[in-house]
C-alpha cells in the first residue's frame, strides 16, 4: 500500500519538475531564436564584407588572370572571419561545384545537398537572388545566409553548423535542470517530513484498518488526541458504521448469490437447509482447456476472467444464479429467483437466451483476438510459432449443456462455513450434454424437459428445435432425446431444409434403415451430419437395434 503523503509529494514533484523543465524548455527555446536571428545579422555583415572582398578579388583575376591566387585569397579572408571550428565560408557554382570552400576540415568536391542547390537555381529563376538556407554539407546541418555573385556566377554562402552553434545552449540547459533536480529533491524531502506531521493519524487510520481487514473483525478506530479536522472527522464517521458493516460482512462473507443474500436479510439469518425445486440447470464448458491451460500457464487466469466477467453478467442479467465455478466449467440455475422481486419468466427460456449469448461472448473474444493478430502482422508480417499459438489458445469456444427438473437447491455444508448448492440428477445431466456438443459440433444441446417447458409454456418463443438422436450417455441405463435448440435470430438461409433432410434421415436412422438414413444424411449440409454418415456408412444397422446411440465415454 502506498502511503498518501508519499502520493502527494511525488505528484507535487512531478508538477513541479515538469513545470520547471518545461520553463526552462521553452526560454532556451527562445533564447535560441533570439541567438539564431542574431548570428544570421552578423552573418549577413560578414557575407557582405565576403562579397565586396569577392569582387575586388575578381577584378585582380581579369588583371592577372591567377584564380587558384583569387579563390585561395578569398578563403583565407573567410577563416580569418570565422569564430567557430565548423563555420563555412562556400562559394557555389549553380551546377553544384565549389569555387571556393573556407573549412577548417576535409572539403567535398561538389555540394551534395541537391535539393537545397535546386532551390537555389529555382529561386534565382524567380529573381530572388539571396535568402536563408538551411543545407547538409560533410553530412552535418548548416543554417546561414546567401548572396549570388553575378560576376562569380556563384552562389556565396555564409553558415554555421547548427550542433557546434547550439552546443552552449544545450549545456546550459543542462546545467538549469541539474540545478531544478536538486532544488526539487531537497524540496520533496523537506515536503515528506511536514506532510507526515500533518496526515499523521491518516497513518493511524490506515494501520489500524489493515489490522481488521488481516483479523476480518471491525473494531473501533483510536482517535485519542486525534486534531480536529476533516480527517478526524472520516475516523469517527467510520467508527459509526462499523458495528452495522460487521453483521453484513458476516453475511456476505459466507454467501455470494443474490438469492441467498436477500433472504438472509430477510430473515436475520443463514441456515442450513434446502428443499426439492423444480429448476433449469445450464452447464457450459471451455473446449480444449487443457492445451489453453499448458500454452498460456498462469495466464489462462487474465482469459478466464475476462470471458466469466461478461459470462456471469449475461447469467444474471437473465435472471439466473451461478451455482459453482469450477475452471473451465461454469454452473448456472434458473428459476431460484421466481419467488423474489416478482420475477415470472420462463426458466428454460432464459437459460437458452442465456446459451447463446454465453456463445456471443466467446465469438466476440474470438474476433477480438483475430483483430488483434491483423494487427501484429500489418506490423511484423507475420506470428512467430509460438505466437501462433497463444493466438490459437486464446481464441475461445464453450459448449452448452441444459437440462431440469427436480433437484436439491439449498445451503449445505456447516455454520463455520457454508455453500449455496444444487444437487441432482438433472445437474449430471447438464454436464452429459454439454460433453455431446462436441460429438454433434453444435453449440448448446437441451433435453426434452426444456423443449417441452418451452414450447407448453412460452408463447411465440421462436425456437426451432431440432431433434439430434436418442443417446445413453456414460452411467445411464435408458437413452433420452436430446436437441438442438436454435432461436429465431440464429437460423440461417438453408438451414430449414436441411433440419427437413436431417429429420427424415434420422427417422430412417431410427427405423433401422441405414441405407437410406446415409443418402438423406449425405445431402445434409450441417456440420452435425458428419456424425451420422460416419455411423451409417456401412448401410447396416447393428444387431438388436432398438434406435438408442450407447455413448461410451462421458
Amino acid at each position: 500500500m502506498v502511503p498518501v503523503v508519499l502520493k502527494i509529494v511525488l505528484v507535487f514533484t512531478i508538477f513541479i519538475l515538469v513545470s520547471n523543465l518545461t520553463t526552462n524548455y521553452i526560454n532556451l527555446i527562445y533564447t535560441r531564436t533570439k541567438m539564431i536571428s542574431l548570428t544570421r545579422e552578423l552573418l549577413a555583415k560578414d557575407l557582405k564584407d565576403i562579397y565586396v572582398y569577392s569582387n575586388n578579388q575578381y577584378e585582380i583575376y581579369k588583371f592577372n588572370n591567377d584564380l587558384k591566387g583569387s579563390m585561395e585569397s578569398i578563403e583565407k579572408k573567410g577563416l580569418n572571419e570565422f569564430t567557430k571550428k565548423k563555420s563555412v565560408l562556400l562559394g557555389i557554382k549553380p551546377d553544384g561545384s565549389f569555387l571556393f570552400q573556407s573549412f577548417n576540415g576535409e572539403k567535398s568536391e561538389a555540394l551534395k545537398d541537391k535539393k537545397t542547390l535546386a532551390k537555389l537555381n529555382a529561386d534565382f529563376e524567380k529573381k530572388t537572388q539571396e535568402g536563408v538556407i538551411q543545407f547538409t554539407y560533410n553530412g552535418e546541418s548548416y543554417f546561414g545566409i546567401y548572396k549570388y555573385n553575378p560576376k562569380w556566377e556563384a552562389y556565396i554562402v555564409r553558415a554555421e553548423e547548427e550542433n557546434e552553434f547550439l552546443s552552449e545552449s544545450r549545456q546550459v540547459f543542462r546545467n538549469v535542470s541539474v540545478i531544478i533536480l536538486l532544488i526539487t529533491i531537497i524540496s520533496s524531502v523537506v515536503g515528506i517530513y511536514v506532510l507526515r506531521f500533518i496526515l499523521r493519524y491518516i497513518q493511524i487510520i490506515t494501520s489500524e484498518i489493515r489490522e481488521m481487514i488481516d483479523s476480518q473483525q471491525l473494531k473501533m478506530l483510536d482517535l485519542k488526541g486525534a486534531p480536529n479536522d476533516d480527517i478526524t472527522f472520516m475516523g469517527i464517521a467510520f467508527n459509526s458504521l462499523s458495528s452495522t458493516i460487521n453483521n453484513l460482512l458476516n453475511i456476505f462473507r459466507k454467501f455470494a448469490n443474490k438469492d441467498v443474500v436477500l433472504k438472509a436479510y430477510e430473515e436475520r439469518e443463514v441456515r442450513l437447509e434446502g428443499t426439492q425445486r423444480e429448476l433449469t440447470v445450464l452447464f457450459s464448458d471451455i473446449k480444449s482447456f487443457t492445451f489453453i491451460t499448458e500454452t498460456l500457464g498462469a495466464d489462462i487466469i487474465k482469459l478466464l476472467n475476462m470471458h466469466y466477467d461478461n459470462a456471469i453478467r449475461e447469467i444474471v442479467d437473465h435472471d439466473g444464479i451461478i451455482g459453482s465455478i469450477i475452471g473451465d466449467a461454469l454452473l448456472a440455475v434458473f428459476g431460484a429467483m421466481d419467488v423474489f422481486e416478482g420475477i415470472h419468466k420462463n426458466k428454460s427460456m432464459q437459460s437458452v437466451v442465456t446459451a447463446y449469448k454465453l456463445q456471443d461472448l466467446a465469438q466476440d473474444l474470438r474476433q477480438e483476438m483475430i483483430r488483434k493478430k491483423q494487427q501484429i502482422e500489418r506490423k511484423k508480417g507475420r506470428l512467430t510459432a509460438e505466437e501462433d499459438k497463444v493466438y490459437q489458445a486464446c481464441l475461445l469456444e464453450i459448449g452448452v449443456g441444459i437440462d431440469g427438473g427436480l433437484v436439491f437447491y439449498g445451503n449445505i455444508g456447516s455454520y463455520v462455513r457454508m455453500t449455496n448448492t444444487v444437487i441432482g440428477d438433472n445437474v449430471n445431466a447438464s454436464s452429459r450434454l454439454e460433453g455431446l456438443t462436441r460429438v454433434y459440433k453444435v453449440p448448446v444441446i437441451c433435453s426434452d424437459y426444456v423443449k417441452d417447458d418451452i414450447e407448453n409454456n412460452v408463447h411465440n418463443h421462436g425456437i426451432t428445435f431440432l431433434e439430434l438422436d436418442m443417446v445413453k450417455v456414460k452411467g445411464k441405463t435408458e437413452g433420452k432425446k436430446v436437441y438442438w435448440p436454435v432461436p429465431r435470430g440464429y437460423m440461417t438461409k438453408g438451414m430449414a431444409q436441411d433440419f427437413k433432410v436431417f429429420n427424415k434421415g434420422l427417422e430412417y436412422y431410427y427405423n433401422g434403415d441405414w441405407r437410406k438414413a446415409y443418402s438423406h444424411f449425405n445431402k445434409c449440409k450441417l456440420p452435425l451430419a458428419a456424425v451420422f454418415k460416419e455411423r451409417t456408412k456401412d448401410n447396416k444397422a447393428p444387431k438388436n437395434w432398438n434406435g438408442i446411440w450407447e455413448m461410451k465415454t462421458k
